[in-house]
């Protein structure tokens, strides 16, 4: 027992004198230690990378008329029906290309497709921001089975502190109740440990950079 108390007293000995000679704060600092290697890729082909690596599909467009031939081509391919979009701006934006969407939630049980914008896009880990301040609430980005993402270039930034400036920027004082990140297509690994894409929302993520959106 006696020899208990000896190891003991030693070992507090040693973590006093420890703590004594870094009183300052015997941590490092994470503003001077950053988490990530410095980036040296342009933007988007971070995002395109970061968000492929997760499941998700990324198409750059140089405008809207090159958008809508994309997305014309995905509508045929999977054989796309019942699209909804409910932001005014993007219903401007499919309305001058005479693309065929559903308005308002009717039928909504039947939705294949939910296109909306975003607040950004985090180039370091390929996930879109969104925030409840979106026309389109939150049932567009969840319940449909494909996700149709639609950013502009000046939405596109490195890190979530650059994310998060947008919003500030944006908002002022009236920063969204609601923010998260969309990162890739909904997945679990729940059931055996068996990677399954879909099960709680979208199984397919779309993400359109448009450099010039009008």
């Amino acid at each position: 027992m006696k020899e208990n108390v000896s190891s003991k007293e030693l070992m507090l000995k040693k973590i006093r004198k420890a703590l004594l000679e870094k009183r300052d704060n015997p941590y490092p600092s994470l503003e001077e230690s950053p988490l990530y290697k410095p980036n040296t890729e342009l933007l988007e082909v971070l995002f395109a990378e970061q968000l492929s690596a997760v499941s998700g599909n990324f198409i750059y467009c140089e405008d809207g008329i090159e958008f809508i031939e994309n997305i014309l081509e995905l509508a045929d391919k999977f054989n796309w029906r019942k699209i909804y979009c409910w932001e005014p701006e993007l219903q401007e934006m499919l309305s001058q290309y005479e693309f065929p969407f559903y308005h308002t939630d009717k039928d909504f049980e039947l939705a294949e497709v939910g296109i909306t914008s975003c607040e950004a896009l985090i180039a370091r880990n390929g996930s879109v921001l969104v925030s409840n301040k979106s026309a389109a609430g939150r049932r567009l980005s969840i319940y449909p089975h494909y996700h149709i993402v639609i950013a502009r270039m000046g939405q596109l930034v490195l890190d979530l502190k650059d994310g998060f400036s947008l919003l500030k920027n944006k908002y002022g004082a009236e920063i969204p109740s609601t923010i998260s990140t969309i990162t890739g297509p909904s997945r679990t690994a729940d059931i055996e440990k068996t990677l399954v894409l879909g099960a709680h929302g979208p199984k397919e993520l779309f993400v359109f950079l448009i450099d010039d959106f009008s």
